[in-house]
């Protein structure tokens, strides 16, 4: 059990301070497709608010509330996933970024039960601006494209720091599956998607981390 601890919990304390040089995730895609990866970190200070925002809107709104964990969250979408084929995640931002930095993507009850030790130790570690900092660079956009600097060049030719609100929305409208979903060319599915999130955006507090 000491073990278990020190081998989990060095890793953590380490990308505190350091970014991580790659994820898991993305040597799994390496294998998978001939894409390169396109992975550029930026500091947080160097992104746009909307970004924070949409993320927020999108995925978690109880980000700055929580300690890690949505139960209320996680309980409706076990719910809507008993009566809709479209399977609806209730993980935090917290979880997300602790899966991608330090897991494997595949669901399995070993992952969802080490994803939740490491989501206890970055919100005990890190903090709320490192999470939202570690997973807005490390999070997909696109096949081979890993965080908001490598896509907001890639999709709108600007850095994160410029990007706009619409243009955030449209970011992270992709992310329940980056590989369907498109930034550029969106189905009709992703755009109602993308105005939902606009419309949630103007109702939740201004977030800005600096």
């Amino acid at each position: 059990m000491l073990i278990f601890i020190i081998i989990t919990v060095l890793p953590v304390f380490f990308y505190k301070f350091v970014n991580p040089p790659i994820t898991p995730l993305m040597v799994l895609r390496g294998f998978e497709t001939d894409k390169k990866t396109d992975y550029q970190w930026v500091p947080i200070e160097k992104m746009s608010p909307n970004l924070f925002q949409a993320a927020l809107a999108a995925e978690d709104d109880t980000f700055l509330k929580h300690h890690g964990f949505d139960f209320r969250a996680i309980k409706l979408a076990y719910e809507s996933n008993q009566k809709s084929k479209r399977t609806k995640g209730g993980s935090t931002i917290s979880q997300q970024t602790a899966k991608n930095v330090f897991l494997w993507p595949h669901r399995d009850f070993v992952r969802k039960g080490l994803e939740a030790w490491f989501t206890v130790l970055i919100e005990f570690i890190w903090g709320k601006e490192r999470i939202m900092e570690t997973y807005m660079n490390v999070v997909e956009f696109g096949p081979g494209v890993y965080g908001v600097e490598a896509a907001s060049l890639k999709y709108f030719n600007k850095h994160a720091a410029k990007l706009s609100k619409y243009e955030a929305a449209s970011l992270i409208s992709v992310l329940p599956n980056p590989h369907i979903y498109k930034v550029l060319k969106p189905s009709a599915y992703t755009q109602r998607y993308r105005s939902a999130i606009l419309r949630r955006m103007d109702r939740i507090p201004r977030v800005k981390f600096d």
